[in-house]
């Protein structure tokens, strides 16, 4: 027999969360072959199995929190056998007793859905074809786990993504469509029940359907626990420009076309605004540095976070080497972190060593707003949305596309005239593309 163990992930990772189980007690198991998925801080990671086999006992379910180093199921020679082998199977320790029928079972989840308690979960192994197919379910595991958790049956849930893949959102709506009328056969509450017992059952029932408890991700947590400590320990102080994209808008509109066909990827702005903040860095390079104690880290060099959103909350991987990198080599590599990031498969080093990051809220319509630190990092820009307005030109009002540029840092290391002067650079660069060639 052989141990598979949750493997040493990162210095600063040392537990997680059973995501998904990828394999069932009785499956055959590749040596080298993913059993499971491990939700941690800041990525996703598959467990392997070293032999092949098959799987004889899951030690840990999903939603348990496991540590580095420990056993979470047990691969072996030959069949498993049954329920006997699962380390949570219930009937080992009572065979005889009377398990209650799945029809009442789901019948009392209908009328207490937001109820603490047992919910039924049908019996693993061939008997339960309905828990097989939900596990096979092509679903996120935040989608499998706020299935389990509300008794829904994952095969029952239609789902929005164009890909057919289940998200959390998918699996909230269905529990929001509302249980299924009772049926008449449906014994009623006992007429000896007292009243105040009634009116609360009642008010609780009233509160359930107005209130939805959804337990946070563990990455969602990690990602509220680290704003807030940004907020506790630096001094963040935000400044403003704005920026005119007439000639970064030109040059895409003439260039865009033959730049796809040249470099097999689109020039969008993110290449033009990394450009610039490698070309502001070099000129201010305290915002290229982070505090260590009483001592100050001075980098030099360039690798740049570029805030991606997922549906397991925001993550920031890393452009390595962004100063010696081409305007494709920059718009090719954020395509690639963004799709892994997208398709939850970023690893650990895709997202550490970060010196300075970049924040686009316009992509989702954001005019103006206050970006927060990506610690230890002391500065992060922040683009919105471009949009046309008057402005006054040698004179003159014309109409310009026009973006707010916000760039918050840390006072403690970065006076807010080199804050002011950083953020002009940008602008300066930006509505002068050309100097990127020079200084970006």
């Amino acid at each position: 027999m052989s141990e598979i163990k949750v493997p040493e992930l990162a210095e600063s990772i040392v537990e997680g969360t059973i995501a998904s189980w990828l394999k069932q007690v009785g499956d055959t198991v590749s040596a080298g072959e993913a059993v499971a998925e491990l939700e941690t801080d800041k990525v996703n990671v598959e467990i392997i199995s070293n032999e092949a086999g098959v799987l004889q006992q899951i030690l840990k379910q999903e939603g348990e929190t496991v540590q580095v180093g420990e056993t979470i199921a047990i691969v072996g020679e030959g069949a498993a056998t049954g329920s006997a082998t699962t380390a949570a199977a219930p009937s080992e320790a009572a065979p005889a007793a009377p398990q209650p029928a799945p029809q009442t079972a789901a019948a009392n989840a209908e009328q207490n859905p937001g109820q603490e308690g047992p919910r039924y979960q049908p019996p693993l192994g061939p008997s339960a074809p309905v828990a097989a197919d939900a596990g096979q379910a092509l679903a996120t595991p935040a989608a499998r786990r706020l299935a389990k958790e509300r008794g829904i049956d994952l095969t029952a849930v239609p789902s929005r993504d164009p890909a057919g893949r289940i998200t959390a959102g998918d699996v909230a709506a269905a529990g929001q469509e509302g249980p299924a009328p009772a049926p008449a056969g449906r014994p009623s509450a006992p007429a000896a029940a007292p009243a105040p017992a009634a009116a609360s059952a009642s008010t609780t029932a009233a509160e359930d359907k107005r209130v939805e408890r959804v337990p946070m991700s563990r990455r969602r947590q990690t990602i509220a626990k680290r704003l807030v400590e940004v907020q506790h320990t630096a001094a963040m102080l935000t400044t403003f420009n704005e920026v005119d994209m007439t000639a970064v808008m030109d040059v895409r509109k003439r260039r865009k076309e033959t730049f796809k066909e040249q470099h097999g990827v689109g020039l969008g702005f993110m290449s033009f605004f990394t450009k610039a903040v490698v070309g502001a860095l070099k000129a201010f390079p305290l915002l290229n540095a982070e505090i260590q104690g009483t001592d100050l880290l001075v980098k030099h060099y360039y690798d740049i976070g570029v805030a991606v959103s997922t549906e397991g909350g925001l993550v920031v991987p890393v452009v390595r080497d962004a100063d010696r990198l081409t305007f494709a080599e920059i718009e090719r590599e954020i395509a690639r972190l963004a799709k892994k990031a997208r398709e939850n498969k970023l690893s650990l080093q895709d997202l550490q060593g970060g010196t300075f990051t970049i924040t686009n809220g316009g992509v989702f319509g954001s005019l103006f707003s206050t970006p927060i630190l990506n610690g230890p990092q002391v500065g992060i820009l922040g683009m919105h949305g471009i949009k046309e307005r008057p402005v006054a030109v040698n004179g003159q009002v014309e109409i310009r596309p026009m973006m707010y540029l916000a760039l918050s840092y840390d006072h403690r290391i970065v006076d807010g005239a080199e804050a002011v002067q950083f953020l002009g650079l940008i602008k300066q660069m930006i509505e002068d593309p050309e100097t990127l060639l020079l200084e970006g």
